[in-house]
């Protein structure tokens, strides 16, 4: 049963690095057979429409990218529904109205439950830290740049691909999901 996925892509478009162009990202997309394909932004997100699980859309696509563009990018990908429970179970709903101090880290795997134990109650300036199952939700009211709770997280090599997104992003990935 086709349904709709977003695909988060980990590290293109960084400067002058890992460019790739969106036109030739969707047409990618496409060749691979999936339908419904739109892009946001310039840093690799994806809506689709397929019928493969989550797992095997982002295998493709990291195949697809190495193949057409010749470097390695992680894939991390939620399915509209999923998406939206990413939404709804916002810990910071007072601060998402500045949504681009609130980031969602994307983990692309179920994370060591070691290396993210104590991480809500880390202390890491006034940044504060939420996990909860495949995402993290960092709120950085001082800004994203130097943000201590992103570096706290960095300490913990959680061992899985994390890419982030902010709210904003997640909020207009999520409507994108939900057409």
């Amino acid at each position: 049963m086709s349904a709709r996925r977003v695909a988060l892509l980990r590290g293109i478009n960084l400067a002058s690095r890992r460019r790739v162009a969106m036109a030739e990202l969707r047409e990618l997309v496409e060749g691979l057979g999936y339908e419904d394909v739109a892009t946001h932004l310039q840093s690799g997100n994806v809506v689709l429409t397929g019928s493969d699980p989550p797992e095997r859309v982002a295998r493709r696509m990291e195949r697809a990218m190495a193949e057409r563009f010749g470097f390695d990018v992680d894939v991390v990908v939620r399915t509209g529904a999923q998406l939206r429970g990413v939404v709804e179970r916002n810990p910071f709903p007072d601060e998402a109205a500045d949504g681009a101090k609130l980031l969602v880290l994307f983990l692309g795997a179920e994370p060591d439950p070691e290396a993210v134990r104590g991480l809500d109650d880390e202390r890491a300036g006034d940044d504060r830290i939420r996990a909860r199952g495949r995402e993290i939700y960092v709120w950085c009211p001082d800004g994203v740049q130097r943000s201590p709770g992103l570096a706290a997280i960095e300490r913990r090599r959680l061992g899985v691909t994390t890419t982030a997104r902010n709210w904003n992003t997640v909020l207009k990935l999520a409507a994108m999901a939900g057409r």
